[in-house]
């Protein structure tokens, strides 16, 4: 089965082109004008990726990526912008998004974010569960478990904390996690890349004897001290 993409873009020749394009490479694309029909669709139908233009009228991409987060919390987003500052692609990734891609882009490069995100979905990893303290993190099903209830993960929040479970006990570089998770160390990736440890963070807070150490400039390191009270 073709994988269902949720476009969502304001300009009517880019919609167009992008959604021209995915389509010869085999995917399904539901092209949205504006933030209501793009949430109106992603209400009605289940879709593999979402694709949000961030500017546009009625409802800009940060709202629509918090509301589809308020429901799924597994989609992969990928936000297209014309915008450049590290302060706006900041604010991407805190509103739920996964990636972005800045405009002018070519159709190549978007292709490659779509099919890196889908063979990530798909891929069987040999490790399903990592216990983590009071913590029970299901890495296929991107769920952290508690005594307290259930967190669901983004796709990148999960596949961030496998990474740091993977390699527990051992400083993990700033530059291996982004090559790994998100395909390249941009400057601007890695400053965003924080947001995600933060989250996790505050995902784990309630088991003090789960801390995820940063190495200033360096990286970070995934420790649980089971002499922690």
């Amino acid at each position: 089965m073709s994988a269902k993409i949720l476009l969502v873009e304001d300009d009517p020749n880019l919609g167009f082109v992008i959604k021209d394009n995915l389509t010869v490479k085999g995917y399904a694309v539901s092209l949205c004008s504006n933030g209501d029909e793009g949430y109106a669709a992603f209400s009605n139908n289940l879709f593999d990726v979402c694709i949000l233009d961030v500017m546009m009228p009625k409802k800009d991409g940060f709202t629509l990526a918090h509301q589809i987060r308020e429901v799924n919390k597994q989609v992969p987003i990928l936000f297209v912008t014309a915008k450049s500052m590290l302060e706006d692609k900041i604010a991407g990734f805190q509103s739920g998004g996964d990636d972005y891609i800045v405009k002018p882009f070519s159709m190549e490069e978007l292709i490659l974010r779509i099919e890196v995100f889908l063979r990530r979905t798909s891929t069987n990893s040999t490790e399903k569960h990592f216990e983590l303290g009071a913590f029970n993190f299901d890495c296929h099903n991107f769920t952290l478990h508690h005594s307290s209830g259930e967190k669901s993960l983004t796709q990148k929040e999960a596949e961030v904390l496998k990474l740091l479970c993977e390699n527990k006990d051992r400083v993990l570089k700033r530059e291996e996690i982004l090559k790994k998770v998100w395909g390249n160390d941009d400057y601007f990736l890695g400053r965003s890349m924080d947001v995600f440890i933060s989250k996790l963070r505050k995902y784990l807070k309630e088991d003090p004897k789960v801390q995820i150490i940063n190495y200033h400039g360096v990286g970070f390191k995934l420790e649980v001290n089971s002499a922690a009270q």
